[in-house]
């Protein structure tokens, strides 16, 4: 059976003066199945010195007719993958992505996560839709892999594709393995397709990662601490709180957790930057 969106191994059954009909071999000896499972490859697509009876590698998707069609293009993505696709233009139906055929892919707006615009990448991959079409999907959590090579404590760097308020953000990571950092790990301002750096807590059981984009706690406190004087600049010399402030707080103006938070501070006060005031935190000359 022809696959569509896929590459596979089709041999040719008949030669016509615009090209040759590819066929599974499954197909070749039965005309009742050939009639129904045949497609076409375009002449400028046949190799050279390929006749009937010789196996080609094609790619199946449909015209701009909504015919099936063979090419033996490689296409940047296909059914299964993963891949950052150019956006080639925009219209009232959606996105057309550069798949490296010579008709683009759509990426209908339902299918979007967030508003793009022409010229810009963003990771798909591909599904068959209702009219029995390739598109392409911004839901790519199915088709990411459990794989990878990656321990606890490596550092890695992936798209975000997802963000969920209950589980946190969703990570592809190298474009291509299945990562979350979970929400109280989220730092930052976080969107759906940035690239971020994080760290590998665990690898569970199934294979996914699970991640930081913050260091070890050790680590991590010199780069808060940091942040927290660039706060305290931006406040004009003193910070309208203290580590006694609610989590929510803390949180939402510096987006760390509490812990975090306290331990910066404990660190600005044992290097004499700080003074803790009973309303908030100041910084202290040099």
């Amino acid at each position: 059976m022809i696959r569509l969106g896929e590459v596979q191994n089709l041999i040719i059954v008949k030669e016509v003066d615009f090209g040759v009909y590819v066929a599974p071999e499954g197909a070749v000896h039965d005309a009742e199945a050939l009639r129904e499972d045949k497609v076409l490859l375009p002449a400028k697509y046949v190799p050279e010195g390929k006749k009937v009876g010789d196996t080609v590698e094609v790619f199946v998707y449909k015209d701009s007719k909504d015919r099936l069609i063979a090419t033996t293009l490689q296409p940047k993505l296909t059914m299964g993958q993963v891949a950052r696709l150019r956006v080639a233009q925009v219209s009232k139906f959606g996105a057309f992505l550069d798949w490296g055929l010579e008709k683009d892919l759509l990426l209908p707006f339902k299918q979007q996560k967030k508003h793009i615009s022409e010229g810009e990448e963003v990771l798909v991959s591909l599904y068959i839709d209702k009219s029995e079409r390739l598109c392409a999907t911004m839901n790519v959590y199915h088709e990411l892999r459990t794989d990878s090579p990656y321990q606890k404590d490596d550092r890695v760097s992936g798209s975000v594709y997802e963000i969920s308020p209950n589980f946190g953000a969703f990570v592809a990571v190298d474009d291509r393995y299945s990562g979350l950092i979970a929400k109280k790990e989220l730092y930052g301002d976080i969107q759906i397709g940035d690239t971020v750096s994080a760290r590998v807590l665990r690898v569970k059981e199934d294979g996914k990662l699970d991640l930081s984009v913050r260091d070890k706690a050790y680590l991590q406190i010199a780069t808060d601490a940091e942040e927290i004087m660039k706060l305290i600049e931006r406040f004009g010399g003193a910070l309208p709180f203290n580590d006694k402030a609610s989590p929510e707080v803390i949180k939402r103006e510096t987006g760390m957790s509490k812990n975090e938070f306290k331990r910066a501070v404990g660190n600005l006060l044992k290097n004499n930057r700080i003074k803790i005031t009973e309303k908030g935190i100041m910084k202290i000359s040099e």
